[in-house]
């Protein structure tokens, strides 16, 4: 059984089991650690797309078996792979202190070509949880990402809506919480707020865009070139 984790606070789990992990100092991306150099956002957040793609600037799978990293101090929740259209997939939960509360997320690793943690599993900030994938070829490599507010999502994303009731927009995200008070403490998560035993709904944005483009994915700018640096903290494309 898979390990999932959320602040005592914000849940009234009846018989909830508990954990206790490390609460996040901050936050960073999860590639090209911990500015996202040499990756871009081929994708952001959408209306039918909640998360982000992060794609290597050398283009096709130039990026395949390159390393995805944890943006933060957390708990594995999910480490499995999930099939269908996301392949290999890790979530991640962090605890971290904003205004003087503890406030709780889920991030997420899609298209994983190899998953490096397990289940249960406490990750400190930048440690390696997998690889950049394909999903068995459907897509050229890719990291597929998010952040979720809601911790009852999990593997169920259909049955939520996809907006920022539910999501945080990634590198937003990131970009304000790059460091947080809390270094060094713990604190208590409680566990299982969500069913591991169904697979993720099919990425549906993903595959519509495989029929029109034979990548599959957006080309990288034209100004991708070796000296190229995005902004990496302003959202992309139309919301």
């Amino acid at each position: 059984m898979a390990v999932f984790c959320l602040p005592t606070a914000l849940v009234a789990a009846p018989q909830a089991d508990q954990i206790r992990t490390r609460v996040a100092d901050g936050f960073d991306l999860p590639v090209g650690k911990p500015d996202g150099d040499e990756y871009y956002r081929s994708r952001g957040f959408l209306s039918y797309h909640p998360g982000e793609d992060w794609d290597g600037l050398g283009g096709g799978n130039s990026d395949r078996g390159a390393p995805v990293y944890t943006i933060g101090n957390g708990c594995v929740t999910f480490a499995r792979d999930a099939r269908m259209g996301w392949g290999n997939v890790v979530l991640v939960r962090h605890i971290f202190l904003e205004n003087g509360r503890l406030t709780t997320v889920d991030s997420m690793y899609a298209h994983l070509d190899k998953i490096l943690v397990r289940e249960g599993q406490q990750l400190t900030r930048g440690q390696q949880v997998g690889t950049i994938g394909t999903n068995r070829g459907m897509y050229v490599a890719h990291l597929h990402f998010e952040i979720r507010k809601n911790l009852r999502i999990g593997i169920n994303r259909s049955a939520f809506p996809r907006d920022l009731t539910n999501y945080f927009r990634p590198a937003a995200f990131i970009a304000a919480h790059r460091k947080l008070p809390g270094g060094g403490r713990s604190a208590m998560i409680v566990t299982n707020t969500y069913q591991a035993g169904k697979p993720l709904d099919p990425p549906t944005d993903e595959s519509a865009i495989k029929k029109t483009s034979r990548s599959g994915l957006a080309k990288p700018p034209a100004a991708a070139q070796k000296s190229f640096r995005v902004n990496r903290f302003e959202d992309l494309g139309p919301y």
